[in-house]
């Protein structure tokens, strides 16, 4: 039985792929700088802090955008009110191109402040100046961005993404190295170099979605025979607030807890540690861990951008099945992404940093504990997005409240005892997660009325990914007889892979396994 690909399968797919090259791209200037002689870890945690800033007032004008954008016209869409829609896109260029301005001002003028105050890092002023453009160029890509999700063509959404990423990169290696060539001292002046690199992608990548949006552009009028009212701009906006703010909000909160680590983590070690250690271990922490974690959770992220115009759309037409079924399946997919993951990270954390970062080796324990929370911080993710598609947009807000609290609370008790401090900051990322994701779980199959079973949908990933570690940690310790360390290493990765995707194709090819995975018996009321 061959698997048909739907238009929501192949826009997680595009999505997907162009997160695999994405991340690609972006290990690549990210082991430049972690292994650049006189960058490392101190340097890291300079431009790590000041990118954290950003994203937090990224947040505040971006990420909430393209959902609600691409949720009001999927809804417009499935109505063929394609005139209504069209005004929902000029509607939110304009409103968040005026919210980016602002973001962007207020980044600029405060830099000093932010850096001083805020971070305890006087070095990451610079990096937060040159980032602020970078604010206004992406708020107004994320309408677009939104508006292409939300009409189907998530591919333009991917190319952009992937665009930008490798835009990034280039220009990320070619500043640094201008910049370390003339100031080879200045840690400062390279990290902002690095950052620098953010805005100029970020401005190119705007062009790139304005062309691909005028080329591809194809409704003007609504169908003949389909009348519908001239929808207010008030209204417009009203709806656009009303969707945005709880996921901007959720967004936002999410960003003050990895800003929660660049505050707490060096305040609370220095009471431990010198001021030039606490910063280092930060510096591990967010450039070598959160990046590696992050990795499979931007796959995720795919799963959850094309999910809300989806599911928004088969709300709109009454589809239930439909929404049931793509519930499930998209539950399906993180798991399948996130627990090989967890697996790979947690029985491979050393072997990953001795390929990966092998002239600062500090981290591959953290790795382990932290990869903990790539399962539920993945769930958490895509529960979100159905919870959003189904317009429930407060619940994953009060659980990332509620999260946000337990972290800190975590990270205050367990940075300070003896013995653990930076790893109580990554208890404190797992206890987040989890909180997340059981609170969103609870309320979508209790109150949505959802027949499902998450520990079912997860069987087939836990088991293909035992058999997975179980067999390439053999095979290691035979390849590592014959060549050297890293050879072996990277041999075994590469089987763990293989073996993996071939037991996925061999389950989907089976009929029986994915006609009980996938049926018309989801609804218990």
């Amino acid at each position: 039985m061959k698997l048909k690909i739907t238009g929501f399968a192949s826009g997680i797919l595009s999505l997907l792929i162009s997160q695999i090259l994405i991340k690609i791209f972006g290990v690549m200037y990210s082991l430049y700088m972690t292994n650049k002689s006189g960058f490392g870890d101190t340097g890291n945690a300079i431009y790590m802090s000041g990118y954290q800033i950003y994203a937090l007032l990224l947040t505040i004008s971006s990420i909430g955008v393209p959902n609600s954008i691409s949720k009001l016209i999927s809804e417009k869409d499935s109505f063929k009110d394609y005139k209504n829609s069209n005004r929902i896109f000029y509607v939110g260029i304009l409103i968040f191109s005026i919210i980016g301005f602002i973001g962007c001002l207020f980044l600029f003028i405060f830099s000093g402040l932010i850096a001083n105050r805020v971070l305890l890092i006087p070095e990451a002023r610079l990096s937060l100046m040159v980032l602020s453009p970078a604010i206004l160029f992406v708020s107004i890509t994320s309408v677009i961005r939104g508006y292409c999700n939300g009409e189907k063509k998530i591919h333009i959404t991917a190319k952009s993404q992937f665009f930008e990423q490798v835009l990034k990169s280039i220009f990320t290696i070619v500043f640094v190295e201008i910049i370390s060539r003339k100031s080879p001292q200045n840690i400062e002046l390279i990290a902002a170099s690095a950052n620098f690199a953010t805005t100029v992608a970020t401005f190119f990548s705007l062009v790139f979605i304005i062309i691909s949006y005028k080329l591809t552009k194809n409704k003007v009028e609504n169908i003949r025979g389909y009348y519908f009212p001239k929808e207010k701009i008030n209204n417009i906006i009203k709806n656009i607030i009303r969707i945005s703010f709880p996921i901007t909000l959720s967004a936002i909160l999410t960003s003050f807890g990895k800003s929660i680590d660049s505050v707490t983590i060096v305040r609370i070690l220095k009471k431990y540690f010198s001021e030039e250690i606490a910063i280092k271990k930060y510096g591990i922490i967010s450039s070598k861990v959160d990046i590696l974690i992050n990795f499979p959770l931007s796959f995720n992220t795919a799963i959850t951008t094309a999910l809300i115009p989806e599911i928004a759309r088969k709300v709109s037409q009454n589809d239930i099945n439909g929404v049931i079924n793509r519930i499930k399946l998209s539950i399906f997919i993180s798991l399948l992404i996130s627990i090989p993951a967890t697996f790979g990270m947690f029985f491979y954390s050393k072997e990953i940093f001795l390929i990966l970062f092998p002239n600062a080796m500090s981290g591959a324990e953290l790795l382990r504990v932290a990869s903990i929370s790539i399962i539920f911080s993945s769930l958490a993710q895509t529960l979100a997005g159905i919870l959003q598609g189904l317009s429930k947009n407060s619940i994953p807000l009060y659980s990332t409240v509620i999260g946000i609290i337990s972290k800190m609370i975590c990270n205050i008790v367990f940075i300070n005892m003896n013995g653990i401090y930076e790893k109580g900051a990554i208890i404190g990322n797992i206890s987040l997660n989890v909180i997340i994701f059981l609170i969103e779980y609870m309320y979508l199959v209790k109150f949505i009325k959802i027949d499902m079973n998450v520990l079912n949908c997860g069987f087939q990933p836990l088991l293909f990914s035992i058999i997975m570690i179980a067999f390439t940690k053999k095979v290691y310790h035979f390849l590592i007889i014959a060549f050297t360390e890293k050879v072996a290493i990277l041999i075994s990765i590469l089987i763990c892979v293989i073996i993996y995707f071939g037991l996925v194709l061999v389950y989907f090819g089976n009929p029986f396994l994915k006609n009980n995975f996938i049926d018309k018996k989801h609804v218990s009321t």
